[in-house]
Order: structure tokens, then C-alpha cells, then sequence
């Protein structure tokens, strides 16, 4: 029975059900490829392109490879719980609909709250990052055009902005353009991920793997307090950097490279077989990935030594493209920056896609402005929500800075991944009559398992990092108490009468 005020609950039955109001009906046209190719088209971005190297150079050295394993066992704990959600509850919303029907309104609100921050950052650090690549490219084919523009105090990133206007028009156009967009980028850019191993392989040097785990940097060359892991602080202050803590914090810094396959929850409303295809989608994409990250982490480690991939003085990080520079393989590299900036370019639609379902959702549900949750008869996509929140990423991507955002990402996401392998646990003894297309192994062990690996790489994220999380979440619980808890559609059923005390 639902509760009242901050823990009422949305049952399941009754999300189900919201999804067939003809305002806000998403349309069904996604299979098991579209969504495998969903998870693969963000996973394979942005973490494999320019995390990969730079962890390897400034936190890991050559043990960023099992840095990618150790980041892979945790998703892949939380993704088992990922997928017996999407089969139970095929709804849009992901994490923060599983939160509304285990925990209550106030815990799915934080929730969501805070998958916004996780999404708008990514796409727009992702399409900043894509406007570099795209200076990068430009300037190899004899156009050297900046992609910044100084504008006073201010710098107008022009290559961002464009980025993001097209791919919200995409969006704009039906869910599964988008699928298709995704499959033929996602294939040029697994053909380029697996170029780099394959060509990479011969330039290969074994000496560049020893010392595997580097001696740990002492605290007075590691930079401020607050930028080490809150867990080597907790410890007794020891530095981060290299040593087996900067194993453990490249651990925490490479999962930005494997937070697509939450997305892929995000769509099972619109999936047609929500119940078989929503998990093979999600383990797809999970399995796919961490084999081809793994591999291009030894490899890239082998052709470079870790020092040669440090961050410069001048700021530059190092990216895939780097490990063959640093080969004299200027062609190799000419061809990894044009295939990253293909690729970077689903990354960003589709963490877009993913924002924009969850805001509809809540939305839908009243925690926003319900107009929003209003889709567009002819296309069945949220239009509003999507221009909104493309209008945002816009003006992020193209005005502001961005300074340690992958941070920013995973701490958001582990804290979404926690909350959801809970949720397992609780809606399994709430609800065990429920159908579950797929059932999470082990349960309640994986779950625990699962929020234990999160909660673990979380204390391996900067202290600096906890601090902004706190303040974006203090945010989110103001604007719940003024706005969110009255206008809530369930508290305006609990008025009428609907809900049965």
C-alpha cells in the first residue's frame, strides 16, 4: 500500500499504466540490436578516447588495464541489477522510476536529480571534448580553424554547440533514427578501437609494462589535499598517484568510459519486447565493451611508456592518438582523431536520449512541469523535454569550462548504481509476485556485491568531487520541498481519494 508524503510509493502496476496516456505515450520500436547498439554508441566514446591514456599517465601507469577490470566488475554487478529492473518495470526513467516504486517519491526525486547531473555534464563535456577532436581533424587536413572563439572573459566553443543543435533536431525526429544514426557510427568506431589494437600490437615494447603498478608519488608531488581520493585521505593522507591507491582511483576514473548501459534502461518503454530484450541489450553492451576496453589498455601501455602519456605543463592530456605520435605513426594518429570524432558524436546523442527520458518521466509524474512529458503525435518523442534539454547542454557546452567532469559523471552514476541494486533486494521481499523477465542471480549477494564495488570506487573519487556532488544535492532536496512534493500526481490522487489510506 502506498505511503504518504516523502516515502509514497508509485506502484508498479500503476507506472505501467501511465505509460498508455495518449499525451505521453512513447512509441514501441526498439529491439535488442537497437538497444545493444544504444550501450555500445556511449560506452565506446569519450572513455576509451582520452580516459584510457590519461589514467595511464597521471594515476595508473600500466596497470590501467586492470583498473578497466576492476571498474568492470562492479558494472557488470550492477548491471545484472539493471536488467531484472527494465524486465519488471519497462518504463522510462531508469534508476529514478525503480527508486519511485521501492523507496518513495522523495528518494526517487534525489535520484533523478541527480541523473540529470550526470547526463547533462557528460554530454556536454563529451561535446566539448568532440570540438577539439574536430580542431584536430580540421587542422591535419591543412584547415587550421579554431574551434574557440575568445569572447571577453569568456570563450564561445562553436564546434560544441553545433554538435549538440544537430543532434537534438535528430532526437526531435523519432527514437529509432537515432537507433539507426547510432548502428552506422558505432560500427566505424569499433572498426577504429579495433585498428588501434590490431596496429598497435607491433609496437609493442614489454619493458613499458614494468614497473606494472608504478612507486606511489609522495603528497608533496601530488598536488593539493582535496584533489586526492577521499578514501587515501581517510587512510592517512597518502597520495593517490601511482601506488596501488592510484590503482584503486584509476579504477574510479575509468568507469566514466562504461556509464552507457544505463542508458539502455532509459528506453525499455520503447522497446518492443521490453522483458527479453531489455537485459540482452544491457549485458550486451556491458560484455562487448569491457573486452575491447581491456585490450586497448594493454596496448596502448605497451607502445608508451606511462610517463611519456602523462599531462603536460601546458595542460594538454594525452588520448589514443598520443601512443602512436609518440611512434612516429603520424597516419595511425591522423586516423584515431577522426574516427574518435565520429564516435564521440553518438556519445553525446545518446547521453541526450538518455536525459531527456528521464526528465519526461518525472515530469510525467509531476516533479517537473507537466507539459513537458507532452510528446508529439506524429514522431511519439517528448519534443519539449528535448529541446530543453538540449537548449541547456547547448549553453553548457558552448560558454562554460569544464574541469575534472568525469569525476562529476561517476560519482553521480555510482550513487544511481547503489541505489538500484538495493532496490532489487527490497522490491524482491515487497513484491515477489511480480513477472521478471530476468531475475539478477544470487540475490540478495550480487546486489551487495554490487553497492559494495560502487560505494568503494565512490571513496576513490576526489574529496573536491564529494563536496560539489554535496552541494548539486542540497540543490535538488530545496527545489523538491518548494515545487516538487505539491505538484506531485500522486500527492494530487492521495487528495482525491484514489490511493486508500
Amino acid at each position: 500500500m502506498p505511503g504518504h508524503g516523502l516515502w509514497r510509493t508509485k506502484t508498479v502496476e500503476q507506472s505501467i499504466l501511465d505509460t498508455d496516456e495518449p499525451d505521453t505515450k512513447l512509441r514501441k520500436n526498439l529491439g535488442t540490436w537497437d538497444l545493444i547498439v544504444f550501450g555500445v554508441s556511449v560506452v565506446i566514446g569519450a572513455g576509451i578516447f582520452t580516459i584510457a591514456a590519461q589514467t595511464a599517465g597521471d594515476v595508473s601507469g600500466p596497470s590501467v588495464s586492470l583498473a578497466f577490470l576492476l571498474a568492470a566488475v562492479a558494472c557488470a554487478l550492477a548491471a545484472l541489477c539493471y536488467a531484472e529492473f527494465a524486465s519488471t518495470v519497462p518504463v522510462a526513467g531508469s534508476a529514478y522510476t525503480y527508486s519511485y516504486a521501492t523507496f518513495g517519491e522523495f528518494l526517487a526525486w534525489i535520484i533523478g536529480w541527480d541523473l540529470i547531473l550526470e547526463f547533462s555534464i557528460a554530454a556536454a563535456a563529451v561535446a566539448k571534448g568532440w570540438s577539439a577532436y574536430l580542431h584536430q581533424v580540421l587542422s591535419s587536413a591543412g584547415l587550421p580553424v579554431e574551434t574557440m572563439i575568445p569572447l571577453g572573459p569568456l570563450h564561445l566553443d562553436w564546434g560544441a554547440m553545433l554538435l549538440v543543435a544537430v543532434l537534438v533536431g535528430v532526437l526531435a525526429s523519432g527514437t529509432k533514427l537515432s537507433a539507426r544514426v547510432s548502428l552506422v557510427i558505432t560500427a566505424i568506431k569499433v572498426s577504429v578501437v579495433l585498428f588501434i589494437i590490431i596496429a598497435g600490437i607491433a609496437y609493442i615494447k614489454p619493458d613499458n609494462y614494468t614497473p606494472f603498478i608504478p612507486e606511489a608519488q609522495s603528497a608533496s608531488e601530488s598536488g593539493p589535499v582535496l584533489e586526492q581520493s577521499l578514501f587515501s585521505l581517510i587512510v592517512g593522507g597518502e597520495t593517490s598517484n601511482y601506488g596501488v591507491y592510484g590503482l584503486l582511483a584509476g579504477a574510479s576514473l575509468v568507469f566514466f568510459a562504461f556509464i552507457g548501459f544505463d542508458i539502455v534502461a532509459t528506453t525499455a518503454e520503447e522497446t518492443k519486447d521490453p522483458q527479453r530484450n531489455a537485459p540482452r541489450g544491457i549485458l550486451g553492451s556491458v560484455a562487448i565493451t569491457t573486452g575491447l576496453y581491456v585490450a586497448v589498455a594493454l596496448v596502448v601501455t605497451g607502445m608508451a611508456n606511462y610517463t611519456e602519456l602523462a599531462t603536460g605543463p601546458d595542460g594538454e592530456s594525452a588520448t589514443l592518438a598520443t601512443a602512436f605520435q609518440l611512434n612516429g605513426v603520424h597516419w595511425a594518429a591522423s586516423l584515431i582523431s577522426l574516427g574518435a570524432l565520429i564516435g564521440l558524436t553518438t556519445v553525446v546523442m545518446v547521453l541526450l536520449l538518455g536525459q531527456t527520458r528521464v526528465l519526461f518521466a518525472m515530469a510525467r509524474d509531476g516533479l517537473l512541469p507537466r507539459g513537458l512529458a507532452k510528446t508529439d503525435q506524429r514522431t511519439g518523442t517528448p519534443v519539449r523535454t528535448t529541446l530543453l534539454v538540449g537548449g541547456a547542454v547547448f549553453l553548457a557546452a558552448g560558454f562554460f569550462p569544464f574541469s575534472r567532469l568525469a569525476e562529476m559523471v561517476n560519482v553521480g552514476t555510482l550513487f544511481a548504481f547503489s541505489l538500484v541494486s538495493v532496490g532489487v533486494i527490497v522490491l524482491r521481499r515487497k513484491r515477489p509476485d511480480l513477472p521478471r523477465g530476468f531475475r539478477a542471480p544470487l540475490v540478495p549477494l550480487v546486489p551487495i556485491l554490487a553497492v559494495v564495488a560502487c560505494v568503494w570506487l565512490m571513496l576513490n573519487l576526489t574529496a573536491l568531487t564529494w563536496i560539489r556532488f554535496a552541494v548539486w544535492m542540497v540543490a535538488g532536496v530545496v527545489i523538491y520541498f518548494l515545487y516538487s512534493r505539491s505538484h506531485s500526481v500522486l500527492a494530487e490522487r492521495e487528495r482525491a481519494g484514489e490511493i486508500p489510506d
